[in-house]
């Protein structure tokens, strides 16, 4: 699964390989946690790409309340295509989220040991996406948002859980926003080589901030 992320790379970074106009909204976050709003690439009308923010939890449209979207921050890819919530934006309303980390707790001896993976290379990539658009009927307000594709773990992240986001190399989200089904059948090729190291407990609580969040308490792992 995926319930923490980072993202903290230079917007000039993110313009000089998606060739999109970055906004001054884009701000570093060590600790983004579901409910928050995360920076998103989807294609417009045109085809071209934009940036956006949309707030972690997939509200599906056909909802009566935002509640649920508290607990739809993943879809399974495995079953993406069926399940009622998330099937029409699989079709219909791909985007990518921007991210350069994330988290992942690994059990042992009953005890949960937090880790943060990233690329080998240090550069930013996106987590797979999908993106609804919800109105409450009581406020007229409209909230975008979005949920993150979750996989089986490759041989890398099953050192650590049985399951990972779909991480995609910045160079290769096309075939993903294009609507390729065929991206999915060898998704676990699509992303970077990964690292990870152990850090504080301190990212376990959401308000947490600071890039003191990411400094390794332990070797790294390859």
């Amino acid at each position: 699964m995926c319930g923490r992320f980072t993202f903290h790379s230079s917007p000039k970074i993110i313009e000089e390989n998606l060739d999109i106009q970055c906004s001054s909204k884009l701000k570093p976050h060590y600790n983004i946690a579901p409910s928050q709003y995360v920076a998103a690439i989807k294609e417009n009308y045109k085809k071209n790409r934009e940036l956006i923010f949309l707030r972690w939890g997939l509200i599906p449209s056909w909802a009566n309340n935002s509640a649920i979207g508290n607990h739809m921050f993943n879809a399974r890819v495995e079953t993406i295509s069926e399940k009622p919530s998330f099937r029409q934006a699989f079709k219909k309303r791909r985007c990518v989220i921007l991210a350069d980390g994330f988290y992942e707790w690994s059990k042992k001896d009953n005890n949960k040991i937090a880790y943060y993976i990233t690329s080998a290379n240090c550069q930013p990539f996106a987590f797979a996406g999908i993106w609804e658009s919800w109105k409450d009927l009581r406020t007229n307000e409209c909230i975008q948002t979005t949920a993150i594709l979750t996989t089986v773990a490759n041989n890398f992240m099953s050192k650590l859980h049985h399951r990972m986001p779909i991480v995609i190399e910045l160079n290769a989200i096309n075939e993903w926003l294009s609507g390729n089904n065929n991206f999915l059948k060898n998704v676990l090729t699509k992303g970077p080589k990964l690292q990870a190291w152990k850090v504080s407990n301190d990212v376990n609580n959401a308000r947490n901030q600071g890039n003191h969040l990411i400094y390794p308490i332990s070797e790294v792992i390859n």
